[in-house]
């Protein structure tokens, strides 16, 4: 007789087009029976992203191949970014009568809607998992008062998930450091559609889309791809650009957000307006081209736990220049094979490494191919294995080992 499925209820703050892949392998899985609630459906509803600046929605399915709710949100200020931007009544009902054997939340501890979820959970004796995907103390914002705060609250606030989820190593290191006991941590690898990218980048025409920049097959490219925001640091990549001095390349820059004014402007006062493509943003179909017509991706963000730009990059065969503040990508990228690590704020140094990078063009081309066979075990299918682990990791307690 086939033995029961585990009864898993998934709160998330609104669908994600990276989650979206698992939740439908979950979806299959002989061990689950899946239900997602959604706290807001942005993203998979047309509305404005305030970090993009422009209107957005996904244009890959995010809502089809897995049972999901839309729990409605009652805040008389709706939205993402607040503590009573989600708060969603109905969540309490859901978990409360539901039967679950476990409850994962993914809308973060900084909404009114994830202290509904805890204190149900507790009260009906429901174990709860959740984590974080910070890989230390460090606020965005640069408030560095913050950090005594977090130091402060954050080991109470992760003692109370039965297990605690890490996306990356650094992140099961940073909740090591909050005093989570090592034997409640999993890592649970933050990916993207694998099977969807690598599709994707095979039927791409390399020189057709360069084509459409204006540039022959055979110049050199370096690709930009993120929110033209402060913490991304887009001016570093740019000014790093410019000191490498290689003839002939170019900079494409993908993304919108409050800094292209400012990084156009930089552009003509260092002369290289005619070598940079400010591209704007680029919906989720169109991206495996990008990463499939340049030569390596620069990402040299001061605050980016775990941007998964990296993997749809090496599952497209570009590979990466990091800076070390992404140490939540240290599992992928080894440094001469797969890509680069290079000193956060150092353009000199993020200048000399893409010299030396884009003086080798075989050789990274050799080192796209590693990128993407790296990518064969971080996968969706590596993401689901380590859920269910976590899950019987609480439900069956004299059974528990070490995940990491």
């Amino acid at each position: 007789m086939a033995k029961r499925r585990y009864r898993v209820l998934f709160v998330c703050s609104h669908p994600v087009q990276y989650a979206a892949a698992v939740f439908r392998l979950m979806a299959q899985h002989p061990k689950l029976d899946i239900q997602v609630a959604y706290c807001s459906l942005q993203g998979a509803e047309s509305g404005l992203d305030p970090e993009f600046g422009v209107e957005v929605k996904w244009d890959v399915p995010l809502l089809q191949g897995y049972s999901w709710v839309h729990i409605p949100n009652k805040s008389p200020r709706p939205g993402l970014g607040r503590f009573f931007g989600l708060f969603n009544p109905g969540l309490w009902k859901l978990v409360s009568a539901g039967g679950y054997d476990a409850v994962l939340v993914h809308t973060g501890y900084m909404y009114a809607s994830f202290w509904m979820v805890a204190a149900a959970a507790k009260l009906h004796g429901t174990p709860m998992l959740f984590g974080t995907d910070a890989v230390g103390l460090e606020p965005r914002s640069r408030n560095h008062w913050r950090i005594w705060i977090k130091r402060m609250v954050l080991p109470t606030v992760f003692r109370m998930a039965t297990v605690a989820l890490a996306p990356s190593q650094a992140s099961a290191e940073y909740l090591g450091s909050l005093h989570v006991a090592r034997d409640r941590i999993v890592v649970t690898p933050f990916v993207v559609d694998n099977d969807y990218w690598l599709s994707r980048a095979a039927k791409v025409d390399r020189a057709m889309v360069r084509s459409t920049w204006g540039l022959p097959d055979g110049q050199p490219v370096v690709l930009f791809c993120a929110k033209l925001q402060p913490w991304k640091r887009p001016q570093d990549a740019l000014r790093a650009f410019a000191k490498a001095g290689v003839p002939d390349a170019h900079l494409i820059i993908v993304g919108e957000g409050p800094m292209r004014a400012e990084l156009e402007f930089q552009a003509k006062t260092l002369n290289i307006a005619e070598r940079i493509r400010f591209v704007g943003f680029v919906n989720q179909t169109e991206l495996p081209k990008l990463y499939c017509s340049a030569d390596v991706m620069v990402l040299p963000s001061e605050y980016d736990a775990c941007p998964v730009v990296v993997c749809e990059a090496m599952l497209c065969g570009c590979p990466v220049i990091l800076s070390d503040k992404i140490r939540g990508r240290s599992e992928l990228v080894r440094p001469g094979q797969t890509g680069f690590f290079y000193p956060c704020g150092d353009v000199d140094t993020l200048a000399e490494t893409l010299h030396r990078a884009l003086a080798d063009r075989k050789k990274l081309a050799q080192m796209g191919e590693a990128a993407r066979n790296r990518m064969e075990t971080w996968s969706p299918r590596e993401n689901v294995e380590a859920h269910v682990r976590a899950i019987e990791l609480i439900l069956h307690q004299g059974k528990r080992t070490t995940l990491l």
